[in-house]
This record gives structure tokens, sequence and C-alpha cells, in this order.
């Protein structure tokens, strides 16, 4: 069910929550919204509860500016969103910059989260793979409609193999929105902006950020093409947390959908070890 609350700074943010039982969190990648979890949810135990938030400027959520869209800015919205459900703890899945957001809460506000599972991102990011998507973040597209949308799709989405016209039709669908006589972009352009300036910024080591997540139920799910999360930053990941839950999703780039059979398996695994 959506429902909305305030940040505060007097935002307004959207979230889906949906079912009973133990509270899972969804944070979505970079541009994406909740949508990003839907070739999950329907795989998740039925005795969980899986709340899914639009971050600040993505989806159905407020547009608040480039300054905004901080990971400590997101972190103070989803510590709102806890507060405002009545929600001590959760476990947290995150989906590429939602994973960083959950590590950062993890390592900030450790009595807030239960568990994480990285999806496609680490401690550590490829350059040449955040290269690649700061091409294409706020830049409005040259086609005019979700269906030549669909069909460019397999040309721009590196890694990606074996994936049928269908599921580009609802990829193509759930990361663009059609509008009157173009294709529009369902977050702030703004957040291009951000993304710019966290890329000429200094590098900032997050293994500390990893390393204080320890004794957390944790899983990485990688992508077997992924240009952001290298294999060696996940064996680095397994060096330093050795009961972590790994799967390598083959024929996948960045970022699997998360409805893969190695997917679903390394999921559950990481949720069985929550309760």
């Amino acid at each position: 069910m959506m429902q909305s609350f305030e940040a505060q700074d007097g935002a307004r943010l959207v979230f889906d929550d949906e079912g009973e039982g133990y509270p899972l969190l969804g944070l979505a990648g970079l541009t994406r919204d909740a949508r990003d979890f839907d070739y999950l949810a329907p795989h998740l135990p039925k005795q969980m509860r899986f709340i899914r938030l639009d971050a600040r400027g993505r989806g159905r959520s407020q547009w608040t500016g480039a300054a905004s869209y901080t990971l400590a800015q997101e972190a103070d919205d989803v510590l709102r969103l806890l507060d405002v459900l009545d929600l001590p703890q959760v476990a947290i899945i995150g989906s590429s910059r939602g994973g960083l957001l959950g590590m950062f809460l993890a390592a900030t506000h450790p009595d807030r989260v239960k568990g994480l599972c990285f999806i496609d991102v680490g401690p550590q990011l490829n350059p040449e793979g955040m290269k690649r998507i700061a091409q294409y973040v706020g830049v409005k597209p040259d086609l005019l409609t979700l269906e030549e949308i669909a069909l460019r799709m397999p040309k721009v989405k590196p890694g990606f193999e074996q994936v049928s016209a269908s599921r580009w039709s609802e990829e193509a669908q759930r990361h663009y929105v059609q509008c009157d006589d173009h294709v529009c972009l369902p977050y702030d352009p703004e957040i291009r902006t951000a993304l710019l300036a966290a890329l000429e910024a200094p590098p900032v080591d997050l293994w500390p950020l990893f390393d204080a997540c320890k004794g957390l139920p944790l899983a990485v799910i990688r992508a077997q093409h992924s240009d952001v999360l290298a294999r060696e930053t996940v064996l680095e990941m397994q060096r330093r947390v050795p009961e972590l839950c790994i799967a390598e999703i083959p024929k996948r780039g960045h970022v699997p959908f998360l409805d893969e059979p190695e997917s679903l398996d390394c999921i559950h695994t990481w949720i069985d070890k929550l309760c």
C-alpha cells in the first residue's frame, strides 16, 4: 500500500508497505525507486513485511535539488521513516546506491539495522562502471516511446544475456515515463549534478563502514558481468566477513533483476539468518 511522510526538512517522501511480519526495507539504486524490487517481492516469505522507499528525487517522492541528494540526507530520511512506522530495527536490502546507503546506516546507527544484503555494490566501486553510469544519468532520452526504449535496451545494458523482449518492455516501464510526445525521466535530472560532484571529490575509503557491519547477517549478490562491483572486492568482503553469503548471477550486468534462482537462494539464506 502506498503511503507518504514528511522528512525533517518537510520534503514529502513516498513508500510502499506490504505484508506482515519481520520488516525488510528495500533501498533502490541511484535513479531508481521502489519498483527496483518488483521482481523480488513475489518471492519473499509470506511472514515478511516489505517496505520500499522512493528516495527523495526519485519516483513518486518530491524533488529537492542536487545539494540534498547525499547519503547523509538520505540516511536521515530512512531514520525518519522508521520512526514514523515505529520500527526500532529493520533488515535492509540495498540495490547499488541503496546498498551503500544501507552500509552507511548500519555503520552509523547499528541499533536500527538487523542485517544487510548488498545488491551489486560494495565498499569499493569500479571507476569504469561509475564513468559509464555518469554518461547517462540525467540525460533526457532521445527516443519518443517506451517501445523504442525497450528495443534499444539490449544494446545499452552491458552484460545482460538471454533476456526476453517482454522483460525489456517491463524494464522500460520501470525506468522511464511515457509523456505526451516523448519519454521522460522518473527522477530529478539534478541527480546528475550530485553524482558528478561526488565523482570529482577526493575518493573516500568505505572499508571502515563495511568493517563496522561485522556481526550482522550480511549477503552480497554480484552480477557476473558487473562493471561496478569487481569480483576481487567480493573476495575481500568475504575475507573480512567469512560468514558472508555470496551469489554471482550468470549472464547479468549491473544490476541483476533479483528473480534469478541464484539471487533468490542467497536472499532466502540471508533472511533465514535474520530470524
